[in-house]
């Protein structure tokens, strides 16, 4: 049989063009990008950027809607016709090109970037672009910041608005990091650029302009609550009430579930959230749903995800497997508590991903058994984990063993 060439899809030129501004306006921009925006039939930006080339616009000028999504819809009605996008600095270091370029392909665009506001901060600042721990936290919960903060470490932070530093400096004086010098920069390549710089811990800045950047000097307390990059992070971090995964079965369960860039974990009888929460540490594409029964545990959850940096960790309070239904499909499953009950352990392998891992624990003889017949019905890998601890024996010292922990881990084929 001879199979006929498909008919190719006909090729669309590059119809928009994103355009880097900074605060300097018309003055920072090359011939080229004056040319394209005093050319472009329509012209989008925020309310700052078309103010800011008022001068070189003779088309239509058209701010940004809200919700951004209508604004995107604009655009892309539009495909094919030019279009210039104004953004400020790189338009994909955190900026609009990231979202348009979700719905057009690069083949239909050109950009002409200007120096981001983190270029120019590490520039003012003289701090070495590669050496530095780099975040947007423009519309973004400040707690992102905990896990990076390391003593001796250089971060560039982009605040929402005018308060941001100061909640920026509340939170580091809060987890004992008050010694931070924060460096506030604020409207940089403008006219109206500053620089000034204070401890956290005496941080009385007022006035700040809503266009700023934080540049922070990490300075740990003694008691600093600073968070190990490794699986396994101490117990006493996490707020419990007892329902933990022990830090060390907690390193060898995140170990068997072997999480990979960009996927999703369903946290099954979460208890205190450690192993979502850990996962999530693990790298910034990660998620995790934590499911949990309790509604007094699911709270504690919701504060252990902000004070460990990960407030995007999904929380469902609610019974499994019933509260199973409608959730995303995982690409990993940790069972910790409530395996036992009826359809918990069914429900999640029939949920799984083909690939997905699944690991569960058991402390009790009945989910021992369950992982027992689950072993032998469908393979994978079941071990033993016993962990003894040194504790005092009247005035001698000797073993105490925790309970022992029987782990099941299985890949859906």
């Amino acid at each position: 049989m001879r199979t006929l060439p498909m008919a190719e899809t006909p090729s669309i030129e590059r119809w928009l063009t994103l355009i880097g501004i900074g605060e300097d306006g018309p003055a920072g921009l090359g011939d080229e990008a004056k040319r394209l925006i005093g050319s472009a039939p329509v012209v989008f930006g925020g309310i700052r950027h078309i103010e800011l080339m008022q001068p070189l616009i003779k088309g239509e000028a058209q701010t940004w809607l809200s919700p951004f999504e209508k604004s995107v819809e604009v655009v892309l009605a539009r495909r094919g016709k030019p279009t210039v996008v104004l953004a400020s600095g790189d338009p994909f270091f955190y900026g609009v090109g990231a979202t348009l370029s979700r719905s057009i392909p690069a083949s239909e665009m050109t950009v002409i970037p200007a120096p981001s506001s983190f270029s120019l901060a590490a520039s003012r600042l003289g701090w070495p672009l590669q050496d530095v721990t780099v975040l947007s936290l423009h519309g973004r919960p400040i707690d992102l910041i905990r896990p990076h903060l390391h003593p001796g470490r250089k971060i560039l932070a982009l605040t929402s608005d005018s308060k941001g530093p100061a909640d920026l400096a509340g939170l580091l004086l809060g987890a004992d990091f008050g010694q931070s010098t924060l460096t506030v920069l604020e409207a940089l390549g403008g006219p109206l650029e500053k620089v000034s710089q204070q401890k956290a811990a005496d941080f009385t800045l007022v006035g700040i302009s809503n266009l700023n950047i934080c540049g922070i000097e990490v300075e740990a307390e003694a008691d600093a609550r600073v968070l190990p990059v490794s699986a396994g992070l101490a117990d006493e971090l996490f707020e419990h009430d007892g329902q933990i995964t022990k830090r060390e079965i907690r390193a060898m369960t995140l170990s068997a579930l072997a999480p990979r860039r960009g996927e999703l974990l369903w946290d099954i009888g979460a208890g205190s959230g450690s192993i979502g929460i850990e996962w999530m540490l693990a790298d910034p594409s990660l998620r995790a749903i934590s499911i949990e029964a309790s509604g007094e545990r699911a709270a504690r959850i919701l504060r252990n995800a902000g004070n460990f940096g990960v407030p995007g960790l999904t929380i469902v309070e609610g019974d499994a497997p019933g509260a199973l239904s409608g959730l995303p499909t995982p690409d990993a499953i940790f069972i910790g508590g409530g395996g036992s009950e009826a359809g918990v352990l069914d429900a999640a392998i029939s949920r799984l991903r083909s690939g997905g891992r699944l690991v569960a624990n058991a402390v009790t003889t009945e989910m021992e058994a369950i992982l027992l017949a689950e072993h032998t019905r469908r393979g994978g890998s079941l071990i033993r984990i016993d962990i003894a601890r040194a504790a005092p024996v009247g005035r001698m010292t000797g073993w105490r063993p925790a309970m022992p922990v029987t782990q099941w881990c299985w890949i859906k084929p």
